[in-house]
């Protein structure tokens, strides 16, 4: 049969002859370049998902999108699937080793999530919005042509007992050769066993992509099944490896988290330990949150490990540092203006996010030694000594006192970037017992158009997950925070220039026949 997919094509006729037949400038157009000839026999097949990953691959930017929404049109594709290729895609091309490849990697989930959310004319925008950011990057690095994950050899051993803890110092000796033929001992195994191996090294330093990719990477490998989880989730012990690299070139210290973690760890008596079903109540939770909030880091995460030697239950103990972490964000003061992107408190709160989400997947004893690197970890941003938002100068510009004029009001604010009122607004809003879906269907719009320094969807379903995980006394304080993160990032680009939607969106609007 004549080959079906570029990729099979490829296959057929040889990339350096195709490249040669064709001139430099058509193949640099449709993705092609004379790098292929070299990289053949390696390339990955996605099986029934080749045809996708190939055009997300090969199409620039400015062409992909009617391309999309002709595909969905014709019911060729629905929106889940487009979000599948475009993980193979992304997991392909940056390997989990490139900055925006990573980000956007870990926007697709929830941007799935928020389509449902929304109007049918409108639900494909958050895919679209994140596939136009996947296809850019894959451009910019080379287009189709730049392949970092390469098909594996095979192998014929099984995984060593302590596989995950040679993958980790596999990791610490940048060395990816080997920390990927660890990895590839586990190809076989469950999505359980394969996450379980990887967290060694996720506990082995202090860095929120480190943590958010792996609990995203989790669930995109869950969304895919078992054919396709091996080769996500190695993206992981490249990312482990790549940050090593980066550290040994810089001259950089090892994290301090590799001596404090077995420390508390030998200290408190936490091997082989079960979480306990303790909740000491509402003034335990607040307590503890700002003691964790205050640090510093050691201390903060010894809090975390004589919390679990103590009994709490562990959904209790990641209440506190989630809380914590919310901290950061309404503390900031107004001399720091950026509240949104790679702020403290939005990177604080997503890794406490993944982190109580991986506990809650993961054996005891990961998830022990996860908390306490998510305490650790929120405590390393320096606290602010600033009163949390809204002010009360804040308070006293709202006038409003019923649900839709208190949500114009925040909406005009994030219109205006004033995180104070659009902050205070809220607040009362949620004072007054109004529901919470009316503050995330205004935020969620405003999310989707705008480009939040590529954490704009990962924060919001921060937010919403968290507001249903954390007891309703201090649950609000979430939703203060996402109408200041969102206040900060209206009309914001990646090198806060302002004045700009989010890269392709004012195109997907006008293609749908949507405003924008």
């Amino acid at each position: 049969m004549a080959p079906t997919t570029r990729r099979e094509f490829l296959d057929h006729v040889g990339r350096g002859m195709l490249v040669a037949g064709l001139g430099t400038t058509l193949s640099s157009d449709l993705g092609f370049s004379p790098a292929f000839a070299e990289d053949g026999s390696d390339r990955i097949s996605f099986g029934p998902y080749d045809e996708l990953v190939d055009l997300l691959q090969s199409t620039p930017p400015d062409k992909l999108q009617p391309l999309l929404i002709g595909k969905l049109n014709r019911g060729e594709v629905d929106l889940k699937s487009l979000i599948a290729a475009g993980a193979l895609s992304n997991a392909e091309c940056f390997g989990g080793e490139d900055y925006v490849g990573f980000h956007t990697a870990m926007a697709m989930l929830p941007a799935l999530g928020m389509c449902d959310l929304l109007v049918t004319e409108r639900r494909p925008l958050p895919v679209l919005k994140v596939l136009y950011r996947n296809s850019t990057q894959i451009q910019a690095l080379g287009g189709a042509s730049h392949k970092t994950l390469k098909t594996l050899h095979e192998h014929d051993h099984a995984p060593p007992a302590d596989v995950g803890i040679q993958i980790r110092d596999a990791c610490r000796q940048a060395n990816v050769d080997k920390g990927e033929a660890l990895f590839a001992t586990l190809e076989n195994a469950s999505l359980e066993q394969q996450f379980d191996a990887l967290q060694p090294g996720l506990q082995d330093d202090i860095n929120v992509h480190r943590f958010v990719f792996a609990h995203r990477t989790h669930g995109l490998a869950q969304m895919l099944g078992k054919e396709y989880a091996h080769d996500i989730l190695r993206q992981c012990v490249r990312f482990y490896v790549n940050h090593e690299q980066a550290r040994i070139r810089n001259k950089s210290p090892e994290s301090p988290i590799r001596t404090v973690l077995p420390q508390l760890l030998d200290q408190y008596k936490l091997a082989g330990r079960k979480f306990g079903t303790r909740d000491p109540g509402d003034a335990w939770v607040d307590a503890t949150s700002r003691a964790i909030y205050q640090g510093p880091p050691a201390k903060s995460a010894e809090i975390v490990a004589a919390a679990i030697a103590d009994g709490i239950d562990r959904e209790v103990i990641g209440e506190a540092i989630s809380l914590a972490s919310n901290l950061l964000t309404l503390r900031q003061g107004p001399d720091r203006w950026r509240a949104h992107g790679d702020s403290a408190g939005v990177h604080a709160a997503d890794a406490t996010n993944a982190w109580r989400n991986i506990a809650r997947v993961t054996t005891p004893q990961h998830a022990i030694a996860g908390l306490i690197v998510a305490a650790y970890h929120s405590a390393a941003h320096a606290p602010f000594q600033s009163d949390p938002y809204p002010l009360a100068d804040h308070r006293g510009m709202i006038k409003s006192t019923d649900p839709a004029s208190l949500i114009a009001e925040a909406e005009d604010a994030v219109k205006q970037n004033d995180q104070g009122r659009a902050s205070a607004a809220i607040q009362i809003y949620c004072e007054k017992g109004f529901a919470p879906e009316g503050v995330f269907d205004s935020m969620l719009k405003f999310t989707i158009s705008e480009d939040g320094r590529l954490h704009g969807e990962k924060f919001y379903h921060t937010v919403r997950e968290e507001y249903q995980t954390i007891r309703p006394a201090f649950r609000n304080r979430t939703l203060v925070a996402l109408a200041r993160v969102t206040a900060s990032a209206y009309g914001y680009d990646r090198e806060d220039k302002h004045g700009f939607h989010a890269p392709g969106y004012e195109e997907a609007c006008r293609l749908l026949g949507v405003p924008t």
